[in-house]
């Protein structure tokens, strides 16, 4: 199934979304899922939103094989994490906007999970039962202010820097995934989420040890081997197989 948020006359509704027609949900994402067949829209016909409006963005540094050969560094012991702020969330077609205060600007494209109930403690074999889907996310970097601080917060926090969407998908096997990142419609990132250092759901169970997840909470589980940069007026593309194509132009706001 997939899940889409939409807005359309100023209504922001959930729904359905089915060979490009979207029926209303009535009721709730987090519990039982009833759709109104009554009504239905084309997706041309609305704005899609992001999936979800997070508390946070909890966020794995390092979590694929090929990106930390990439870097040359060690498989780490257990997952590093880092927070992105809600404010950073946009949706499909949303504009990154280019910082002026940064010289580089990386793409990540990375699988998400997007937490279904309230999560405390949850052991890795029912951290699935928490779960209540699977969107796409570019982890959007400045890199060379994340170098330059030596700690993440700054440089991956801007506003725009976490687009997500379009859809959340629930049925999908989150540790078998293709997933790509294109520039201008050129593949640079190419890569399956069995290269993953930490399955899902060992990572949903590590996260929700520290801190307590909440319903529309987002997980985001790393970027694979082909992170490069990107500049104003560029296309990018996360694409992440059975999920869809999330799509965000670059774009320069004078301060």
């Amino acid at each position: 199934m997939k899940i889409i948020q939409f807005e359309k006359g100023k209504v922001i509704s959930y729904g359905v979304l089915n060979n490009n027609i979207i029926n209303p949900i009535v009721g709730n994402i987090f519990e039982n899922i009833k759709t109104d067949n009554s009504t239905a829209f084309d997706i041309s016909e609305v704005k899609i939103l992001p999936p979800v409006f997070p508390t946070k963005v909890v966020a794995i540094g390092l979590n694929y094989k090929d990106h930390a050969a990439e870097l040359g560094e060690e498989l780490p012991d257990e997952p590093k994490l880092f927070i992105k702020p809600s404010t950073s969330v946009i949706g499909h077609d949303d504009n990154i906007i280019y910082p002026t205060m940064s010289k580089r600007v990386d793409y990540e494209a990375e699988l998400a999970a997007i937490v279904g109930k309230k999560a405390h403690k949850v052991s890795v074999e029912n951290a699935k039962d928490y779960i209540l889907g699977y969107t796409c996310l570019n982890d959007v970097t400045a890199r060379d202010l994340q170098q330059k601080d030596g700690q993440w917060t700054r440089s991956k926090s801007f506003d725009t820097f976490c687009p997500i969407g379009p859809v959340i998908e629930t049925e999908i096997d989150p540790n078998n995934i293709d997933i790509y990142s294109r520039v201008n419609g050129v593949v640079k990132q190419s890569s399956n989420t069995k290269n993953f250092i930490f399955p899902m759901f060992e990572l949903f169970s590590f996260i929700s040890h520290i801190m307590t997840l909440l319903p529309g909470d987002i997980i985001t589980t790393g970027t694979p081997s082909g992170i490069g940069s990107m500049k104003p007026g560029d296309t990018i593309e996360i694409e992440v197989k059975g999920i869809g194509v999330l799509r965000n132009k670059v774009v320069i706001v004078e301060d």
